[in-house]
Formats: C-alpha cells, structure tokens, sequence
C-alpha cells in the first residue's frame, strides 16, 4: 500500500513538474487588449469591432494559436469618453499585462490615452483617428492604421470640384467631436481654397452637437446660402439626420466629408444626394482579402452585434482586425514568448516591429507606418449614390507610393 502511494505521488509530481514546464513554454498566453466604444454616440462601430476582434481571436485558436500558444483578446469599453479610455489603457497594462492595444477609436480619446501609452511602455494603435498630428504628438509607442484626414482631403477636394464643377461650398459639423471640428473648420476651408473654391460660411460656420435630432435650423441656414456643395464634418450617424433634412427642405446638393461618413446607412438616408468620402476599406470593394473578410464577418454581425441586420463590415472593424493582425506576426517573427518576466522587453520588440515594419499585407494592400506613426497604405476616393459606393479615385497616403 505504501509503495502504491508511494508510486501515485511519484506520479503528480511529474505531472506537476510538466504542468509547470508547460506554463513556462508552450502553455503561455499571448494577451493583447483592445479599447471600443460599445456605448455611448459610437456603439455601432464598437460593438462590430467586438464582434470582429472575437472572430479573429477565434480563427487563429482554430488554426492552432500563436507559435503554440493561444491568443487572449482583453477588450473594454470607453464609451467614447477621453478620460475612461485612458482608464482602460492603464487597466489593460497594468492588470491584464497585456502585450500590446488595439484602440481607442475617437480622436478625442487617442489624445487623452496615447500619453499614457507612453507613460506606461505599451503600443496603443487606434483603428479609427485620423484628426492630423495624435500619433505624431504620442511618440513612439502611439501608431494609428488610418490615413490623415488633411492627406485624403487633397484627392476627395480636386474630384468634388471636377465632377460637380463646384465654385462654393458650405459647411456644417459637429462641434462635439474632434476629428468631424478638424474636418469642418480647419481639413476643408483650407484645401476647397486651395482649390479655387469659396466657402461661403467661412466666417460662420454651422455647428450642432453630438445627438442632436433637429436640425432644421442649421439646414435652413445652410439653404440660404445658396452653395454648390455641402461640407458635413460628421460621422455618419450625425451626417444622415442632416442628410435627411437637406432632403425634407429640398436642398439636394453634393455632399463631401472625411472617413467617418463611410457607412452603407449613409447611403439609404438620402440616395439622390451623392456622397464623397475617402476610404480605406469599404464593405463592398473588391479583392480577394477584402471579400473573404466581409464574407466571414457579416453574418457574424448580424447573428451577435445587436444591430439591424443591413448593418455591413466598417472600415474601422478592418482596420482593428489589420491591427490586431499585425500584433500577431510580431508575434511570430520577432520571438515573442507572452512570458511574464519578458512583458517590458518583449513590449519594446513588438513597437520596434510596428515601427520598421514593410509590406505588411492588409485587407486593402500593404501597410507601414511612417515617422508619425501613421499608416502608409492605398486609398480610395468613393462616390456614394443610389445606394452604393463605388471607387472614383485610388490614392497612396505616401508621395512615394504604397
């Protein structure tokens, strides 16, 4: 009896001891965190992006994990709010230990938690700012997968122009939200000027707020000026209540904004307005990648988002898949072992990795960062009309090309 016991704690020992040798190799996690808006005025794009992070986290567990060990998606919510953003960013570095940060999505918030990315030593890639300057002023552990606004404005300007041979705009924003003000009252006035065209508000622009359900008076206004176009400096949830009522007062004019008006919905507000916008993904572009994507996702959204089932795969749900992506094949290609004793070095490999990286196959073509830490990658300039976008003008957000 005693050598039976004797055998059996023999016995755990080993297994424990190849318990023990597991955790410290094969057995680690691989933990990246991730910052959405799952409440609060951008619920819709953060609760695609969480349906999207977990289709990801799901495929590459499926297909057997990362050199070995499997891939753990911490992802919070910052409601859009600056300060719980930031929150996040030292919950996910601090408690959770994790790797590297998908997020967070707004400009606003991007220049609240970037700091703290640096303060803390953890990469932070936002998947949806593009207001001029956030990752540049947050160097060098802040990148963004998004093109500046300031960049796409000097294609989408000169083609708005051309096609509805343009000589006035007016303009109308949305004062709560940082990228749709830099959009509005810096981005626009600048390159439309550049360009020959005359801003016929320049010196009273329109605004309303986050939420706002009337807008009447603001379109009146707008109206009055009689423009040959219309600048909405807005996402796409904001620019349709104003899209509508352009439409109920009759004033069926061309419509032209930055990234955040990229939505199929946009387009069902109003399909006799046409809508110009610059994109880097949208539901609908062809390529083999971006099919696939879509293809996979879509029913996923319609199955676990909560949302109405026309709502399609965002650029901003490609945009954090790419990142999250690329995290992974730092992963794999820089020796990143998820050891907790290597977090603070193996944190540094992977920004160095996001830093010098070239070529990185995305969904719409490669990808790298330039010295901003903003995204190197193609463009395109799409027309929204009669319900469907379609490619007008395809760019590189590089003079040198992509």
């Amino acid at each position: 009896m005693i050598g039976i016991r004797k055998t059996l704690a023999g016995g755990l020992v080993a297994v424990a001891a190849l318990l023990t040798g597991l955790t410290g190799t094969q057995a680690q996690e691989i933990v990246i965190g991730a910052i959405v808006p799952s409440s609060g005025p951008f619920a819709e794009w953060g609760r695609t992006n969480t349906v999207t992070l977990k289709m990801l986290e799901k495929q590459i567990n499926d297909a057997g994990g990362v050199n070995g060990a499997k891939l753990k998606l911490v992802i919070l919510d910052d409601g859009a709010k600056p300060a719980q953003a930031a929150n996040s960013l030292r919950k996910l570095a601090g408690d959770d230990k994790v790797l590297a940060v998908a997020g967070p999505l707004t400009s606003g918030a991007c220049e609240v938690t970037f700091p703290v990315a640096n303060q803390t030593g953890v990469v932070a890639t936002s998947q949806a700012s593009s207001k001029p300057g956030v990752a540049k002023a947050n160097r060098p552990w802040a990148f963004r997968n998004t093109v500046d606004e300031a960049i796409l404005a000097k294609t989408s300007v000169p083609y708005f122009k051309k096609t509805f041979s343009a000589k006035s705009v007016a303009v109308i924003y949305d004062a709560k939200d940082a990228v749709s003000t830099s959009i509005a009252t810096k981005i626009m006035p600048e390159v439309f000027k550049a360009n020959g065209i005359t801003v016929s508000n320049e010196n009273d622009l329109i605004s309303f707020n986050t939420g706002d359900l009337d807008v009447s008076a603001q379109v009146t206004k707008l109206k009055s000026l009689n423009p040959d176009g219309v600048v909405i400096g807005a996402d796409y949830s904001q620019a349709i209540t104003v899209i509508r009522e352009m439409k109920r007062q009759g004033l069926v004019k061309p419509v032209i904004g930055g990234t955040p008006l990229i939505s199929s919905a946009i387009l069902k507000a109003a399909p006799e307005i046409p809508v110009i916008a610059p994109a880097t993904f949208y539901a609908s572009m062809k390529g083999a990648k971006a099919e696939k994507f879509v293809a996979e996702l879509w029913p996923l959204l319609k199955k676990e988002s909560g949302l109405p089932p026309e709502i399609e795969p965002s650029m901003y749900d490609a945009n954090i898949y790419e990142i999250v992506s690329m995290y992974v094949d730092a992963v794999k290609k820089t020796g990143i072992t998820g050891k907790p004793e290597a977090l603070e070095a193996e944190r540094v490999k992977l920004r160095d990795y996001m830093a010098n990286l070239k070529g990185y196959d995305g969904l719409g073509g490669q990808i790298h960062f330039n010295a901003d830490g903003d995204a190197i990658k193609q463009f395109f300039i799409v027309q929204g009309e009669k319900g469907a976008w379609s490619t007008k003008v395809t760019g590189c957000s590089a003079d040198g090309g992509c």
